[in-house]
């Protein structure tokens, strides 16, 4: 890889070589300008405008403008020689976890190669002394014209530098959020936690740019007179207004995705949180039968005992009246017989 930057990485007294190559290019594809009557090329000329010609890029440098728009000519040894030492040195100063890194601030991400033999053993203590700590280092560095913030940390068995902006170059999120209260119901997040299990991780080696594709087929149809690939239809789906409804049928549809089957598919209620208030117990249709059963032979038992008690003290009436019948009742007296002589 074409380095495109020369200089050294200073880490306390100890400097080390490095050459600074692109970690990242870009697979977009290019278009030219073109004069839509008959497709000749729209080419940009550079002219000089007090001599009213055009001139090559050699001739070209840079300039200053100042206010009153007079142009103060700026060389490259003008730069070269400025007086801060990120002029040709990438300055470590200081060493903080990666979480204190915002990635707002990320920018263009570069790879620091070890620039020759006396290099090697620096670099490797750098290396590994980052790998120990797991931390990233912090560092100042100019390029293409301006002073730079980096954060250097380890990448297999390289180290990376990204870079990054400086923090008053990262604009606050003032007036994005919602300006009206709003409730999320605890179903709502049950259902919002399922959707992000349902899609679960991803390996991003498997992603690829799938407009650059098609882009890419439709060049080649034109180029071979063919007719040009259809863009599939749009889902005619009605339109769900009701958020509980979008995630349900959201979670439904990352299920089927994945291959399972309709009964998995299926948005089945989730358990209640711990911060929700617990709903009341209620009692099985077994529990209540048994229950019911219960109530009702201890009814029909204590009926079975009133009535033996009530038929006991009919009995003993009965005989207490016959008692006293036979009481007042006066004895018959025998009849006597008379005897034939």
């Amino acid at each position: 890889m074409r380095s495109i930057w020369n200089g050294a990485i200073s880490f306390g007294l100890v400097s080390i070589p490095i050459k600074l190559v692109n970690a990242t290019e870009s697979h977009s594809i290019s278009f030219r300008q073109i004069h839509t009557e008959d497709g000749g090329r729209i080419r940009y000329r550079k002219f000089c405008e007090l001599e009213d010609r055009e001139v090559t890029q050699g001739e070209i440098g840079k300039g200053y403008e100042d206010a009153d728009g007079t142009i103060i000519p700026i060389t490259e040894e003008d730069l070269s020689s400025l007086p801060i030492p990120t002029a040709k040195t990438i300055e470590i100063v200081a060493f903080v976890p990666a979480d204190r890194i915002d990635p707002l601030q990320m920018d263009a991400a570069y790879y620091l190669q070890a620039s020759g033999a006396p290099a090697a053993k620096p670099y490797t203590l750098l290396r590994e002394a980052l790998k120990r700590s797991n931390k990233v280092a912090i560092a100042k560095f100019a390029l293409r014209g301006r002073e730079r913030l980096g954060m250097l940390r380890v990448v297999g068995e390289a180290i990376a530098m990204h870079g990054l902006l400086w923090p008053d170059e990262v604009r606050a999120p003032e007036g994005l959020a919602p300006d009206t209260d709003v409730t999320v119901r605890d179903q709502e997040l049950d259902l919002a936690d399922a959707l992000m299990d349902t899609l679960g991780e991803v390996e991003l080696e498997d992603l690829h740019d799938e407009y650059r594709e098609a882009v890419e087929e439709v060049i080649a149809a034109k180029a071979a007179g063919e007719a040009l690939p259809q863009s599939p239809e749009p889902a005619t789906g009605g339109k769900v207004l009701d958020l509980m409804a979008a995630l349900e049928s959201s979670v439904r549809a990352a299920r089927e995705s994945r291959g399972e089957d309709a009964a998995h598919a299926e948005v089945k209620s989730l358990p209640q949180r711990k911060t929700a208030r617990a709903a009341p117990k209620q009692t099985g249709g077994k529990k209540s039968t048994s229950t019911a059963k219960k109530t009702a032979a201890k009814k029909t038992t204590a009926a079975k005992k009133s009535m033996s008690k009530s038929g006991q003290g009919q009995g003993t009436a009965k005989k207490t009246a016959s008692k006293s019948t036979a009481k007042k009742t006066p004895a018959k007296k025998p009849t006597s017989r008379k005897r034939s002589a």
